[in-house]
This record gives structure tokens, C-alpha cells and sequence, in this order.
């Protein structure tokens, strides 16, 4: 979830723009469009996680996410098209809070086995905050230094993603706890 660059893309998000030129306000209004993005595709994903299912979403966001990433990367790295930065951002996002935002939680505490499912789920919060915090804390330096690099990375991630939920995540939808214990053999 933190090598798609969320948090990271969110804390800076002003400094981001500012960064491909646009104003200070310019960069606060198009920082609000994000945020709003983030609600309305989180709400979207609250009202349809049922119907299409945990992977389904996860699969959409894992091919949707890349793309706009790189779409950022190609914007600082070759230094045209600014204009389109706010929509590749946007669209980042709405990918983001559709899939990877709204489905991780409900989906690691539908995997794990009743007899550790507390420790697993304590872990997976762990694992998720360090990431944020390396993440957040080395972005701005590596971003001052290669421009579109952090977010080709993050792109590669958001790929690499696809294939590990493609191959290895089992769809949770509809399942009962007791019959993804059975259906993983991890009772």
C-alpha cells in the first residue's frame, strides 16, 4: 500500500505542484480537488466492495494506479505537459481510494486465521505506518534530486502489485471467515 506513494504524494502534494510551476494557490485549489477525489472514490468503494469483490478492486487499482504514476513521472522527467499533472493526480488518487484505500483493511482482516488474526492485523498496521514514515521521510530528498524518478518507482510497485494480487490474493467476497480458513488451509 505505501510503495504505491499515497502518503507521500499526499503530504507533499502542494510542494508537488509548486515544483511544475504552479502557484501557491493555484496548488491549494488543485490540493482540495485531490482531497475530494480521495472522499468521493472512498465512498464509491464503501458501496460497491460487496458487489464486485475485495481482488476485483485491488486488480483495477493495480492497473490504473501505474499508469497515472507514470503519467506523472513522464510530466517532471521530461518537463512538458504540466497542465495535465493536476488529472494524472486526480486520477491517481481516484484509483487509489477505489481499490488499494478502501479494500486493504477489510481485506487483511478477512485473511488471517481467528487465532492470530488480532497479531496479524497489529502487524500489518506496523508494517504499514514504517513504510509511511520511510517513505515520507525519503521522498522529498529523492524527489529534489531525480524529479520523476520516486514516481516511476512507485508506478513499477503499483505493477508489480498486480501480478502478486493476480496470482496469490484468493477473492474474500462473500466468504465467510471460517471458509477462507479452510479455502487457505491455515486453520
Amino acid at each position: 500500500n505505501q510503495l504505491s506513494g499515497i502518503n507521500a504524494i499526499l503530504y507533499y502534494l502542494n510542494a508537488i505542484f509548486e515544483h511544475a510551476g504552479f502557484s501557491k494557490v493555484s496548488g491549494d485549489l488543485q490540493s482540495v480537488a485531490v482531497g475530494a477525489t480521495n472522499l468521493l472514490f472512498t465512498v464509491f468503494a464503501m458501496f460497491v466492495i460487496d458487489k464486485l469483490g475485495r481482488r476485483t478492486m485491488l486488480l483495477v487499482g493495480s492497473v490504473g494506479t501505474p499508469f497515472c504514476l507514470a503519467g506523472v513521472a513522464v510530466i517532471f522527467l521530461i518537463g512538458r505537459h504540466k497542465n495535465l499533472l493536476v488529472w494524472m493526480l486526480i486520477g491517481y488518487i481516484a484509483f487509489f481510494a477505489f481499490s488499494q484505500g478502501a479494500v486493504i483493511w477489510v481485506y487483511i482482516s478477512e485473511v488471517f486465521p481467528n487465532r492470530v488474526r488480532a497479531k496479524g492485523q497489529s502487524l500489518g498496521s506496523l508494517s504499514h505506518w514504517i513504510m509511511n514514515a520511510l517513505i515520507s521521510w525519503t521522498f522529498p530528498l529523492i524527489a529534489a534530486s531525480s524529479g520523476g524518478y520516486p514516481f516511476v518507482f512507485f508506478s513499477t510497485m503499483m505493477v508489480l502489485q498486480f501480478f502478486v494480487v493476480l496470482l496469490f490474493y484468493p477473492e474474500t467476497k462473500g466468504i465467510s471467515l471460517e471458509e477462507m480458513q479452510r479455502k487457505l488451509k491455515i486453520a
